[in-house]
């Protein structure tokens, strides 16, 4: 297709309301960054979190145990296994541990839907999305996932980042971008696309009587053209591709493994430091261990929490790691003992585990489990084991409290989806 046919396409595309520029603008928040890092597939507490050693009479619950004891950082205990002693005694004091946490299920799916919303059935949204709607509802990408659930429900968009050559090309489509220096379009033919652009979006702001959802989509349109300076300026920051963070492989007992959680971690820091994006779902897979348990989630553990680390370390390097909240956590917990193949099945008990800077509620463990990894009921307000009066620790506990300190409990997204006869666990003090 010819240049001038090109241009004419654009040209009218834009007249017609259906070409967009980038849709990102630089906010102008200042407030709390949030990352909630998504262990797929059911990892284990018990050599993590909350660790377990062995019972007299019962199954062994961990093969560590039978050579080493449970350590402590701070007043977290956790396990000696994978990499867990460097990440626990350089982050306790950042670290709020809730143990405890009951699923209500077996399921992959409706564990995943049931930790990232707080619901144990489709249809509410990620807090992620929660977030990126109250403090960046004009951003286009306020909301970024690199896979696992995100779920919006209407109230938000997340854009897929696993691409960062592809957000080159939105942000700036008038040159290649295997070339900055090769243009597609001259000086005059770009500004003449762009103020068709603008003629477009003034139009629509003039028109009349627009239902709700059309005015919504309005400002959404408007926002393309407020934002694509944001949108620039985070494609510059991005590395060439050789110097992104590279994807570390492990050929493991079950499989073998990928994971590019640190470049997750360093697309999100960059996002966060140019102001196109609040929040962000970083995901890594492959926990669903049911063969050679040790083996495999060791790797994964040590991978997890060697990217978290380096997320805050690389937070710090941009300026935002005292703005940053980190919520880790997955589908469910790994059995209290091993099958026939040395691995570990489903089970419903779990762990959150939030991290901040500078807190009074952190370097603390808030639920409790048994020696078997059975979860004990826990009084909400004084958070101490009570089997009378206290009560399972289910998410939607743990995304009520989220909801009230992040301060989006009662903003217009939160309220449509309630968490009714949910008792308030004051977590965050």
């Amino acid at each position: 297709m010819k240049r001038r046919t090109i241009l004419k396409s654009i040209l009218a595309a834009g007249a017609l309301g259906g070409f967009r520029l980038p849709l990102a603008q630089a906010a102008d928040h200042r407030g709390k960054l949030f990352v909630f890092v998504q262990a797929d597939g059911g990892w284990d507490p018990t050599s993590f979190c909350d660790p377990k050693t062995n019972v007299a009479g019962e199954p062994a619950i961990n093969q560590w145990a039978s050579r080493d004891e449970v350590r402590q950082a701070g007043n977290i205990p956790y396990a000696p296994f994978a990499n867990n002693a460097a990440f626990f005694e350089k982050y306790h004091r950042r670290m709020l541990v809730i143990n405890g946490v009951d699923a209500q299920t077996n399921s992959h799916t409706v564990g995943v839907v049931h930790n990232w919303s707080g619901r144990n059935s489709e249809g509410y949204p990620t807090a992620t999305a929660l977030l990126a709607a109250h403090y960046a509802p004009r951003l286009s990408i306020p909301y970024l996932s690199f896979g696992g659930y995100s779920e919006t429900a209407g109230i938000a968009r997340f854009t897929r980042l696993n691409n960062p050559e592809l957000l080159r090309n939105i942000a700036t489509p008038e040159v290649a971008s295997w070339n900055p220096a090769v243009r597609f379009f001259d000086d005059a033919d770009w500004a003449a696309i762009q103020a068709a652009q603008a003629g477009t979006a003034d139009r629509l702001m003039l028109a009349p009587d627009l239902m709700p959802a059309d005015i919504g989509h309005r400002q959404i349109y408007q926002s393309a053209f407020d934002g694509t300076a944001g949108l620039r300026e985070y494609a510059a920051t991005i590395p060439p591709k050789d110097q992104l963070e590279q994807p570390q492989r492990y050929s493991g007992a079950n499989r073998e493994y990928y994971s590019d959680l640190r470049r997750q971690a360093q697309l999100a820091v960059l996002a966060f430091k140019t102001g196109v994006a609040v929040s962000a779902d970083l995901w890594l897979g492959g926990f669903d261990t049911h063969a050679y348990h040790d083996q495999d989630q060791g790797w994964l553990l040590g991978n997890l929490t060697g990217a978290v680390d380096f997320l805050w370390d690389y937070a710090e390097i941009h300026g935002v790691a005292d703005r940053l909240v980190v919520v880790m956590g997955s589908d469910f917990g790994r059995t209290n003992r091993y099958n026939a193949k040395q691995g570990k099945d489903h089970w419903p008990i779990g762990s959150y585990v939030v991290m901040e800077m500078n807190q009074p509620w952190t370097d603390r463990v808030i639920g409790e489990t048994d020696a078997l990894h059975f979860a004990q009921r826990i009084n909400p307000s004084s958070l101490r084991r009570d089997d009378v009066d206290g009560t399972i620790i289910y998410p939607k506990h743990v995304h009520r409290a989220l909801r009230r300190y992040l301060g989006i409990e009662h903003t217009q997204a939160a309220l449509k989806f309630p968490f009714h006869d949910t008792e308030d666990f004051a977590f965050f003090g």
